[in-house]
């Protein structure tokens, strides 16, 4: 098997291409390129392109006299539109795309078990499929277009990992059950009658509308479901009129529900409407409302999450966290937890010698990158676990 040390300065460099080269959702063709490349350099892999921005790896074991699984580790690639503000000397060479959310470390680290495993040979039992998933950041992603393929077909188990800079290097943080949120997106537009601002009867005024509505949105949360199953709702955005003199004729509302109960999913999207149609309805005015639903809940089996915590205890002693409450960011993941028992957790990437820990998605994201071998390691040992 490689040695540790080589493997980990190949996965930095892997990480460090990947991040100087971020490619936005449904763009990843130079990334997919690359990491298909260095695939077909590894012994015994499968490597083929379901899609002309994803890879998949496959390692298939010549061994049948024992209890051997088909499992699937999956990674994605896309980067975001955002401007890197960091001072790394490999930073993002496409202007307004960074690579803020970890796919290129999710990448790199699953490539290092790939190889590691690869180079362990054949004399297994079962299937290792290692995922190089396009498009995890929007809707619809990626991780459902494969699905649609085949990609899950067969397979009993699928695993991931997701960096998070609210935890240090050296630790993992897992969570059985609900691990993220259902994200459905909302857009309203509101048909009033505009006036001249100093006539106002004569006005049907969709921002004063609006903000009625933006308030009773609140009473979703508050009143309408029950608080152990509630949901965050939020309005983020709110554009009306062009002059300060003038009642515009339409205005238009935007935001997100994100519900972790698959009954209040629904039922949040009815008291919505209800309530838009209800307040404009009063006021004389008509609404259009537009859904955008995205992605379920990340669900992680109880069982496959044990392992994982295990696993990972193995390899950073005693520190795994136990996530205290699922987190109510989306992942597209859960495309394949509702396929089959999957398990997604945390490895912390933060170090305080870089001082604040910026989140998921700030242009001053950082990662530190010792932490990636350790993911290699979760990688190989689940597969070597699950394929003896």
């Amino acid at each position: 098997m490689i040695e540790t040390t080589d493997l980990k300065q190949q996965v930095i460099a892997w990480r460090q291409h990947l991040h100087m080269h971020p490619e936005l959702s449904h763009q990843e063709y130079e990334t997919a390129s690359y990491i298909y490349n260095q695939l077909i350099t590894f012994p015994h892999l499968e490597v083929n392109r379901l899609t002309e921005t994803s890879v998949c790896a496959i390692l298939k074991g010549t061994k049948t006299d024992g209890n051997g699984h088909t499992i699937l580790l999956r990674a994605d690639i896309d980067a975001l539109p955002i401007e890197e503000e960091t001072d790394l000397p490999f930073k993002s060479k496409n202007p307004g795309v960074m690579h803020a959310c970890g796919h290129d470390a999710h990448p790199s680290m699953l490539m290092g078990a790939a190889k590691a495993l690869a180079e362990r040979g054949t004399d297994f039992n079962g299937e290792i499929r290692f995922v190089f998933q396009h498009a995890e950041e929007v809707t619809p992603g990626g991780a459902a277009q494969l699905v649609s393929l085949g990609i899950t077909e067969n397979v009993d188990y699928a695993f991931a990992l997701h960096v998070s800079p609210d935890y240090k290097v050296g630790q993992f943080a897992m969570k059985d059950g609900k691990f993220t949120a259902a994200a459905d997106d909302f857009e309203i537009k509101i048909y009033g009658r505009g006036s001249h601002a100093s006539m106002p009867e004569v006005a049907i005024d969709p921002l004063l509308i609006g903000s009625e509505i933006v308030v009773a949105l609140q009473t979703i949360v508050s009143r309408k479901v029950p608080s152990i199953h509630a949901p965050v709702l939020t309005v983020a955005q709110f554009h009306c009129g062009t002059a300060l003199n003038i009642i515009a004729d339409t205005a238009e509302l935007g935001g997100t529900i994100r519900s972790l109960d698959a009954t209040v999913r629904v039922d949040a999207r009815r008291h919505l409407e209800k309530i838009v149609n209800g307040i404009a309805s009063m006021h004389g005015a008509t609404v259009e409302i537009k859904w955008e639903l995205g992605c379920p809940s990340v669900t992680n089996d109880k069982e496959l999450t044990a392992l994982s915590r295990r696993i990972a205890g193995d390899i950073v002693g005693a520190d795994v966290q136990e996530l205290p409450a699922p987190m109510f960011g989306t992942e597209d993941f859960a495309d394949f937890s509702e396929a089959v028992p999957s398990s997604m957790q945390f490895i912390g990437v933060h170090n305080d010698e870089f001082g604040e820990a910026y989140p998921l998605h700030h242009p001053r994201f950082k990662i530190d990158e010792e932490a990636l071998i350790y993911g290699v390691r979760y990688f190989e040992n689940i597969a070597r676990t699950l394929c003896p």
